[in-house]
């Protein structure tokens, strides 16, 4: 039996139409939405996932680089395709597959507008990055002046968009930083705009953003990780539907005398005798060893049963001395009733890093 026939990532497209209506339950009706399907839709299905975003009537995708938005391009979706991260080099290839870039940087923008130019566009749409904290990507606010001095000596792009990306939004501690930056947003946004004949579309909040920054809705809105399932609060996680759900199946069952060792390096010794279950998803799946040495469990027939030892590469060994099972019976990793945020919060991490880690090589099952 091939990988494929133990282990599943099961995706249900009602549970993600379930949460997008939801979201937008909480953002005026004339705001526009974006739904974010960057890094493999977050570990999911980028093609199924922008295809039933758009089938549900959301107003843009957004993915990080230039070869994300090419793919969905090639499946046929039409949707305005906003690309976070592009790097020069992808930029003629931005214009052939009708992705707008992000222009974060004095260098892009000079790139962008020459490699337009030289393609004969006219008014094609950009977004520019603003940094207003986060200090990753972004113009710095007093580069207003020079970028309205390109923009005016070319009528090769046009200003679409311009947004920020909160820094802390789903943190109630830093709530006030998130005002400075909303504050620094408005006026960059408003000394760039007076000096324009038109109006871009103002966008800054991401998903905790739309649930804790009503006043920062502007134009447009961008959800990722809320489209999965996850508001970055229990709170918020109540109203939400995780739309993934990994399961495996018992490999095989070891009984393990007290003293004795499991897996790699000895990590686990057992302190009593012990039954012990091996399943077949490992780091290379995407479940890295800050998981193991008993920090989370994973369910087996709805009982939780504890990750030991060492991860191996294609493998983990649970604990499954209390349990009554057998193997082929089926085990869930994560999903309703055992969530990637639990699981990820207990092995001091978050869920992002967890749904987007899941390996390509782990079959994924579209439930509509």
């Amino acid at each position: 039996m091939d990988h494929t026939d133990h282990t599943v990532f099961e995706i249900n497209l009602n549970d993600l139409e379930h949460n997008l209506q939801y979201l937008r339950s909480k953002i005026p009706g004339n705001t526009l939405f974006m739904g974010v399907v960057k890094a493999f839709a977050y570990g999911n299905n980028p093609v199924r996932i922008a295809q039933k975003l758009a089938a549900l009537e959301v107003d843009y995708l957004a993915v990080a680089y230039a070869s994300e938005g090419i793919a969905i391009r090639k499946a046929g979706i039409q949707k305005p395709i906003l690309v976070f991260h592009p790097q020069p080099s992808n930029f003629k290839d931005l214009i052939d597959f009708h992705l707008i870039p992000t222009i974060y940087s004095p260098l892009t923008l000079t790139a962008f507008i020459q490699i337009a130019e030289d393609r004969a566009q006219t008014d094609y749409p950009v977004h520019l990055n603003f940094n207003t904290g986060m200090n990753r990507l972004g113009f710095s606010p007093d580069k207003v002046p020079d970028i309205l001095k390109k923009l005016k000596q070319t009528r090769a792009v046009k200003v679409e968009g311009v947004y920020s990306h909160f820094a802390a939004s789903e943190d109630d501690g830093e709530r006030d930083f998130g005002l400075r930056q909303l504050k620094v947003f408005k006026e960059t946004s408003a000394r760039l705009i007076e000096n324009l004949d038109y109006r871009p579309l103002l966008h800054i909040c991401n998903t905790s953003g739309i649930l804790n920054f009503p006043e920062a809705h502007f134009d447009m809105v961008r959800s990722g990780i809320g489209l999965y399932g996850y508001g970055n609060s229990v709170q918020e996680d109540k109203h939400l539907r995780p739309i993934g759900t990994l399961k495996t199946t018992i490999l095989q069952i070891h009984d393990v005398k007290k003293g004795e060792s499991v897996g790699y390096n000895r990590e686990f010794i057992a302190r009593r005798a012990s039954r012990t279950a091996t399943l077949p998803f490992g780091h290379a799946d995407g479940l890295t060893r800050i998981y193991g040495h008993g920090k989370v469990n994973v369910l087996v027939g709805g009982k939780p049963a504890p990750i030991i030892g060492n991860v191996c590469m294609d493998m983990i060994m649970i604990d499954v001395t209390d349990i009554d099972c057998r193997e082929g019976d089926e085990v869930l990793i994560f999903g309703k009733g055992n969530s990637a945020e639990k699981l990820a919060h207990a092995a001091g991490t978050i869920s992002y890093e967890l749904l987007t880690a899941i390996s390509i090589r782990v079959p994924r099952k579209i439930i509509e």
